[in-house]
């Protein structure tokens, strides 16, 4: 089947939205949203798409992919993902940079190419930015996630992915000092606007509760 860039964009954002953030089924307002569209632009694509047999929809109604729809996004993550490992570990890019280029390079349609590239970069399993890289066979293993804000006074996490990729945050994320792997003290939560002290390599820094839902961390 082939497919459009933009239609391969509906697919994959309906993934991010439906599995990757635990929704299951996501309205056309969101993925309006998040595409940066207007609702009729996505009414109009998800006809397509469901013709295609890519999406279950109903005007108005809550979506969802399908089997095939789910496993088409899956290889444009897995692509995507790739492509940002080689450019972090490869081509001098900062993982504030990848993104970008890598939305660019995820449409390159060669099988061949991705898994060569697999094979060079030694089957990673997760990307820059800590998510998870599906395999080959389009396995995707689903984890549960915890965000830095769900952590306890006085107990201790390990940052292992972010959910925010944007440029601006991840620049933030480095210019305070944390990266994968960081291990953080939360020293205080505080109750009028649960803003947190954290300690991490020997330096305390506030951050705010929507910066520490925007950090995924697992428990030490």
């Amino acid at each position: 089947m082939t497919l459009t860039k933009n239609e391969e964009d509906y697919l994959k954002m309906l993934f991010h939205l439906t599995v990757e953030n635990d929704q299951k089924k996501a309205g056309t307002n969101k993925l309006a949203e998040h595409l940066n569209v207007s609702p009729a632009s996505v009414n109009a694509m998800l006809k397509k798409l469901k013709i295609k047999e890519l999406v279950d929809y109903q005007k108005y109604g809550k979506l969802q992919l399908t089997a095939q729809g789910k496993n088409i996004a899956i290889q444009l993550i897995r692509k995507h993902r790739l492509w940002e490992t080689f450019l972090y570990q490869h081509m001098n890019f900062k993982w504030e940079e990848v993104h970008e280029v890598a939305e660019q390079l995820e449409h390159i349609k060669s099988d061949k190419l991705i898994e060569e590239l697999d094979k060079f970069l030694g089957h990673p399993q997760r990307d820059p930015h800590g998510a998870i890289i599906p395999n080959t066979n389009g396995e995707y293993l689903e984890v549960n996630k915890m965000t830095l804000a769900e952590i306890e006074e006085g107990k201790t996490c390990r940052l292992v992915s972010v959910k925010d990729e944007s440029a601006v945050f991840l620049k933030f994320v480095s210019k305070i000092g944390l990266s994968l792997n960081s291990k953080i003290l939360v020293q205080e939560v505080q109750a009028f606007d649960q803003s947190l002290t954290i300690i991490f390599d020997k330096k305390e820094e506030t951050v705010s509760h929507k910066f520490a839902t925007h950090v995924f961390v697992e428990e030490l």
